[in-house]
Formats: C-alpha cells, structure tokens, sequence
C-alpha cells in the first residue's frame, strides 16, 4: 500500500475517534468538574453531572415529627460515609411530611461536620431517568468519593419497564451496586406503584401471586423502609414554633396555635409543608425571609 493510502486511512480513524468521543462525553466529563459542589444534578442529555451549587434544605434538627426515621437515616449514612456497610433507602408515606427534605438535610450535616470520612456528594437522578441508572452507576464507581444517588417521588405506572434497571442496580446483576454509592428514593408509595394496579393484576392473572410478584420485589430491594405518616396537632405547631424560632419571628404561642390551627384547616392537612408554608406567611407579614 502507498504512504497516500495509508494515510488517508489513519485521517479517516482519527475522525472516527473524535466523533465517537463526541457522541460519549460521559467518559471525560467527571474529573475536576466533582470540585464545584457537594451535590449534582445528572444530566442524561450530555452524560454528565451538573453541579448545584445552591441545595434547597433545611438545617436537620428542624425537622420534627419524624426523629425516629432521622436517626435510623443518619446512622446508616454515617456507616457509609466511614466506609462500613449499609443499605439502599425507601423513604414511604405522607406527602409533605419531610421524606426529601431529610435526605438533603443528612447529607448536608454528614457532609459538612463530620471528620474522618471520604468526601459524600449527593447525585439526584429523575424519575424519568431511571434508566440510565447504571450508565451513572459506572461513572461515578471510578472517582475517589462516596456518592448518595437520590431520586425523588419515585413510582412506576402500568406497563412500565425501567424498574427493572433499578433492580438490578439494587440488588443482582453481573455489576450490582459499586461499593463507593448508596441510592436513596422517596414516594408515596410503599411498593412504588398505585394499589390498583397490583389488585386489578391479581384479579386478572393466571397466577396472581407470580403475576406481581416482580414488580413488589422491588421494594424489597431495599435495605431500610421508613414509613412517613402525618402528623397531629402537637407536632404541627412544634414545627411551626421551630421554624419561627429559626428564622427569628416574634409571635406569641397563643396567637400562634390559633393562625397555626386556622391555617392547617384550610388547607386540610397537617404536615411539615403545610408548616413552612405558614411560616413564610408570617415572615412575610414581619418583612423577614424565610
């Protein structure tokens, strides 16, 4: 073959191989780009992590109503930020009542005020996303930190497929979970999918029991289940108290149990979200941030 042809044919290769890195940015795209935060936002589209550099949460000692849930998190995420054992997260139950607000607020305090530990960056992933769950899983394996993957509002509708992305990130599979990541979801729902569904395939199956049995072992994939339930009256206004103790809001308690019974009335519920809620209302009313 002449020098021109061989030539031509290497030109030819290395165009090959810049568009293939082009179509593949995820494979350059970590490095120094993990030193702008602590948590990152993943972004299927350019298969990289974007950084937030802004979290919205809640120091975690505001979160009342739930302290027994809150210890069991924070224990297991210190073992993982130490490098011990853990396990993967469920976090089930009543909406508004703090299920997201406490991963970010763990993460921030073990992140932030505990020695000794690898350094712990918080990744959310959309639900819509799921799966893509172990092209990020690959990714991130390979840095030097420990990673909490979050996704939040998790749920599956009929005749969804990607849950089984998400089994086998959790539990099997030839790769399973990389030793450095914990995933950590929240939902309404205790087996990720709408009661219906599960009933009307009972009632329509051969099998009834096989016939949903995949799709609720998914749950069980899941090391720790912590069920969010609402709260009463006492812990709605302990909230609340809390929350105008931190923000600096002069009212007194008698005035403040009644707007605060007032408030949770109309908007028929009481929950942590409910409570900020309220008291961004008075803040606003003193002319103070919240």
């Amino acid at each position: 073959m002449s020098e021109e042809f061989l030539g031509a044919i290497a030109a030819s290769l290395a165009r090959i191989a810049q568009a293939l890195e082009a179509m593949h940015p995820a494979a350059k795209a970590m490095g120094p780009a993990l030193h702008d935060a602590d948590a990152y936002h993943w972004d299927v589209a350019s298969g990289s992590l974007a950084p937030v550099l802004r979290v919205a949460r809640v120091p975690l000692a505001l979160l009342k109503g739930i302290e027994d849930v809150r210890e069991i998190l924070l224990r297991n995420t210190l073992q993982f930020a130490h490098g011990f054992a853990a396990n993967n997260a469920l976090l089930w139950g009543a909406r508004g009542m703090g299920k997201s607000s406490l991963v970010k607020a763990i993460h921030a305090h073990v992140a932030s005020e505990q020695s000794g530990i690898k350094r712990l960056i918080l990744v959310e992933i959309a639900r819509e996303d799921i799966e893509t769950l172990p092209r990020l899983m690959r990714i991130i394996s390979r840095e030097d930190a420990r990673f909490i993957v979050f996704c939040d509002d998790l749920s599956f509708d009929k005749d969804e497929t990607s849950y089984k992305s998400l089994k086998t990130i959790l539990d099997g599979g030839l790769e399973g979970r990389p030793e450095n990541v914990l995933f950590y979801a929240t939902s309404n729902r205790r087996h990720l999918m709408p009661r219906e569904m599960i009933e009307n395939e009972r009632s329509t199956a051969i099998t009834p029991g096989e016939a949903v049995d995949e799709k609720i072992s998914l749950s069980d994939r899941f090391g720790l289940w912590l069920g969010f339930h609402n709260c009463d009256q006492p812990t709605f206004f302990s909230m609340i108290r809390g929350y105008c103790d931190h923000y600096g809001l002069a009212i007194d308690d008698e005035t403040l149990r009644a707007r605060a019974v007032e408030w949770s009335a109309t908007r028929g519920a009481r929950s942590g979200r409910v409570a900020i809620q309220f008291v961004r209302q008075l803040a606003g009313e003193q002319e103070k941030t919240a």
